[in-house]
């Protein structure tokens, strides 16, 4: 048992290190990657928990063919207005103008805000559903014709 047992017993003990090297590696990075998405995911339901929103009225004006919905963020969550989703009658729908209290170019809709969406149709609805971004969503199914 000469050089040629004790080489090649050095380099399969190489090889052993360096695959141990590598699994560890890539399994460090794998658990890392599995905590971040954990975390992620615990804060976008802790959004959610705090996200509520009421619809306070509906009414459609049949002169103007204007829908205007208003809605309140009674939540404690700051939400935006562009990620704010009108449904009319079960449709996706882009509001035509949106205001915050008033102010139509803010993008924030903070707690105990109102947020009027116009939306123009030459039909009267009958189901109005407001979806945030965080997946929260409200319906209101009594729409006012003036």
């Amino acid at each position: 048992m000469g050089f040629g047992v004790s080489g090649s017993t050095a380099i399969i003990f190489l090889g052993v290190l360096i695959a141990t090297g590598t699994l560890y590696t890539a399994t460090s990075n794998a658990a890392e990657n599995v905590l971040d998405a954990q975390d992620a995911e615990s804060e976008r339901a802790l959004e959610r928990t705090n996200t509520e929103i009421t619809i306070a009225n509906a009414t459609y004006n049949s002169t103007s063919d204007v829908l205007s919905v208003n809605v309140t963020n009674t939540g404690a969550t700051t939400l935006e207005v562009d990620e704010t989703t009108l449904l009319v009658d079960n449709e996706y729908t882009a509001p035509g103008s949106t205001s915050v209290d008033g102010d139509t170019t803010t993008n924030l809709w903070y707690a105990g805000q109102n947020l009027t969406m116009n939306y123009t149709t030459t039909t009267t609805p009958s189901r109005v559903k407001v979806v945030t971004s965080t997946g929260v969503a409200v319906t209101n199914e009594t729409v006012v014709v003036s």
